[in-house]
């Protein structure tokens, strides 16, 4: 049986290599690792928490939370169930989008990328919860029509 090798020895031998000029391509998130990464990252903005303080509760620091949700490193079962108590979300939601999973209560589809770029982002979460405050639905229209005719004018102007 072949043993592991350690950190250290890996690191080694990688600096051995690019002192060859030789290099080995960087390891890439698996896709599903960085799908329920990005969800962890979406609901956490959403509801206004920290990568500092998710990493308080799960006794982690803020760059294995960050980790996490860049899809680096994979969240295991235990830690995942941790996430979503924390988080108030059931464990389907990391999953969502991934194989034609759809979200609770939707006909179908899979989320729309830019989209929720825009809800994670905290711009887009900030305009989101000032924009629903308007009570006034002719208001909104209007802030709706201002928004797409800038956007248009800045299309346009390439």
């Amino acid at each position: 049986m072949q043993q592991r090798q350690t950190k250290d020895e890996i690191f080694l031998q990688r600096r051995i290599l690019r002192r060859k000029g030789i290099t080995l391509p960087k390891k890439k998130a698996n896709p599903v690792d960085a799908h329920v990464g990005y969800r962890v990252r979406l609901r956490r903005v959403l509801i206004g928490m920290s990568q500092e303080r998710l990493g308080e509760l799960l006794g982690l620091t803020f760059q294995q939370v960050q980790k996490y949700e860049r899809g680096m490193n994979r969240i295991g079962a235990g830690r995942l169930y941790e996430v979503a108590e924390i988080l108030g979300v059931p464990i389907s939601f990391f999953y969502e989008g991934v194989n034609g999973v759809q979200r609770s209560g939707e006909g179908g589809g899979l989320e729309s990328s830019a989209v929720m770029d825009f809800l994670s982002s905290n711009e887009g979460i900030q305009l989101s919860t000032a924009f629903m405050g308007i009570r006034d639905a002719k208001v909104r229209r209007r802030l709706l029509d201002l928004v797409r005719s800038i956007a248009g004018e800045q299309n346009g102007a390439t």
